[in-house]
Parts: C-alpha cells; sequence; structure tokens
C-alpha cells in the first residue's frame, strides 16, 4: 500500500511564494505521473499541473508562468512550487500520483493525498 502525504500550505500575502511537497511512501516501484488539483470553497476540485516522466510540466492557464511541478525520484516527492500567489489561488490543494507498486510491476495505481490549506491574502 501506497500512502501520500502533503505539507507546506498555509496563509501567505498575495505576491508572495509557497512550496508544497508531496512524499509518497510504501512499497514503490515507480511513480510514472505526478498531478496537482485543488478545490477552493463552492467550487469543483481542478487540475493544476501535470508531470510525466521526461518531460518539464504542463499546467492550467490560470497558473502558467507561476507554478512549477516537479519531482525527486530518489526522495520519491512531488513538489509544486507557487510564486506571485493571487487571491484566487486560495484552495485545498491535494497530490496524485499514478504509481507502479513493486506487488505488481505490471500495474498502475492511482493515489491522491489528503490536502493541503493554502490561503493568499490581499
Amino acid at each position: 500500500q501506497v500512502q501520500l502525504v502533503e505539507s507546506g500550505g498555509g496563509l501567505v500575502q498575495a505576491g508572495g511564494s509557497l512550496r508544497l511537497s508531496c512524499k509518497a511512501s510504501g512499497s514503490i516501484f515507480r511513480i510514472n505521473v505526478s498531478s496537482w488539483y485543488r478545490q477552493a470553497p463552492g467550487k469543483q476540485r481542478e487540475w493544476v499541473a501535470t508531470l510525466t516522466s521526461g518531460d518539464s510540466g504542463n499546467y492550467a492557464e490560470s497558473v502558467q508562468g507561476r507554478f512549477t511541478i516537479s519531482r525527486d525520484n530518489a526522495k520519491n516527492t512531488i513538489y509544486l512550487q507557487m510564486n506571485s500567489l493571487k487571491p484566487e489561488d486560495t484552495a485545498v490543494y491535494y497530490c496524485y500520483a499514478a504509481i507502479t507498486e513493486l506487488r505488481a510491476p505490471g500495474r498502475v495505481y492511482p493515489y491522491w493525498g489528503q490536502g493541503t490549506q493554502v490561503t493568499v491574502s490581499s
């Protein structure tokens, strides 16, 4: 079994920066796809960014140029660097990973983190 645990959320003023981390633990062979999503109060969960093996990341238009997704494979940790934050970035941020586990090398399993709150004040 695999767990994803996020950290790094908090309260920041508009224009500030935060770095979210998502640590994957368990019987991991490989993290295939890493993504971040967010959900603001009263809204549906929306996609923020995705990183697959070997690319530089894809981003929602609303965060393009301000957010950067990255991954440290040695630490099984996914990051989201958020710069120039805006009040509309306020949301609970969730990490997602499609993981190949040691117990089943031919399959890929989806996992979600528990979420971390990001609040941007104006």
